[in-house]
């Protein structure tokens, strides 16, 4: 993922639709770009340095707001890429704020809980200066979690001595956090997914008919496979980093939960045979669902897909030559920032609960949330309709239209 993929989805608009490039230009590139060395003195005694970015795309309608993510991946280019698609998302979705990311060049895994504490305090620290409940919201991300949220909120507070629970979401519930935070982004998936089924862009309405492959098992796709699961749809291959497993019959998607959360990787779950992530995109179904890292379809594998519809539930998960590809052979693509915008919505909510000092109960962010999600899609399907473009070109001509005309 680079900016040259921003820029490309921004000609691709300039190219299909109504805008120009100068309504387009102010976001190709990003107000701020912040780079941070985060020196660390380690349990073994050695002090290590990381390096980690906050990227504040654009703030035209509210305080940026972002995920922070830990993984021996992040660069400046993929946090530049996630914070555009968060402005484009906060705007479709219609919540008061632009878009931001950031992130730490670090495997988790290979330091200690103590250490991991002591790096996301002094992370939280750096970023303390340039962040707040009106500049800029992080919020959780790949490898990150309510707890480490609670340790940047203390950062924060300690920094300037005050008390500002709205200066990051996704925080535990004991901490100021949201019901309905932690499976926001799977819910909200499964929300869109039902209204694909009963708007008949689905092969049948009938749930049990409907074969679903999620490549990835964490958070997002979690969820989703347990609310989908539930609803009758047959959830047939899931997958995580180290393989995948398949069941033509449906996986009991509650049973390899368990067995994920007892440590074990899902390709030995006893309940399937076991099949790699390349036999997973092969594999014919109805709806597949990236929902691990970005570019899990790309012009080297997008043949493969065997799919009716492709649910872009991981940020920047269909690379634009496969999507091109994938809509010339009839397969439907919804877009990253409509189908996993569950998230950002429910931490706009969170955010709001602290600002107001209100708490919400479970049924009330649900109905906001499924409101909020129904009625972009709504949106976006009859702007694709009316100007026969994609859904990703409608969605993306909604947002930066919004963004654009704002005084």
């Amino acid at each position: 993922m680079s900016n040259q993929h921003v820029n490309n989805r921004l000609s691709d608009l300039v190219s299909n639709t109504e805008l120009t490039e100068e309504d387009v230009s102010p976001l190709r590139n990003p107000q701020r770009s912040i780079a941070l060395s985060i020196p660390v003195h380690l349990e073994n005694g050695e002090t290590k340095i990381f390096n980690g970015w906050r990227v504040q795309y654009n703030d035209t309608l509210g305080p940026t707001k972002g995920g922070l993510r830990y993984h021996p991946s992040v660069s400046q280019d993929e946090v530049t890429e996630l914070a555009f698609l968060m402005a484009i998302k906060c705007s479709l979705v219609k919540i008061p704020f632009g878009g931001g990311k950031g992130g730490l060049k670090i495997d988790p895994k290979q330091v200690s809980p103590r250490d991991l504490e002591s790096v996301s305090h002094t992370f939280g620290v750096a970023l303390a200066p340039v962040i707040g409940p009106d500049r800029d919201i992080p919020a959780p991300d790949v490898n990150t979690t309510p707890e480490i949220m609670n340790v940047f909120r203390k950062a924060y507070e300690t920094q300037f001595n005050v008390s500002a629970p709205g200066v990051i979401t996704g925080k535990s519930l004991a901490d100021g956090g949201s019901v309905g935070r932690d499976t926001a982004t799977g819910r909200g998936a499964f929300f869109i997914i039902e209204e694909l089924r009963k708007e008949k862009l689905l092969k049948t309405q009938n749930t049990t008919n409907i074969s679903v492959i999620i490549q990835g098992f964490g958070n997002a796709g979690r969820h989703l496979a347990v609310f989908l699961s539930k609803a009758g749809y047959t959830v047939v291959a899931v997958s995580d980093s180290r393989g995948g497993i398949y069941n033509p019959k449906g996986l009991d998607i509650l049973a390899l939960a368990k067995h994920k959360d007892d440590g074990k990787p899902v390709s030995k779950f006893t309940n399937g045979e076991a099949i790699s992530n390349d036999e997973l995109l092969r594999t014919e179904t109805n709806i597949f669902a990236p929902a691990a890292l970005g570019d899990a379809i790309t012009k080297e594998n997008v043949d493969t897909v065997n799919a009716d519809v492709v649910v872009e539930v991981a940020n920047a998960g269909v690379t634009a030559e496969a999507e091109e590809q994938l809509i010339d052979r009839g397969v439907t693509v919804i877009p990253d920032v409509l189908i996993n915008a569950g998230g950002v919505v429910t931490s706009y909510f969170e955010w709001y609960q602290n600002i107001h000092n209100e708490t919400w109960n479970e049924e009330d962010v649900d109905e906001k949330l499924r409101n909020h999600l129904v009625t972009a899609w709504e949106t976006v399907r009859k702007v694709a309709e009316k100007e026969e473009i994609s859904f990703r070109q409608a969605a993306y001509l909604i947002a930066v239209k919004r963004i654009t005309s704002k005084k």
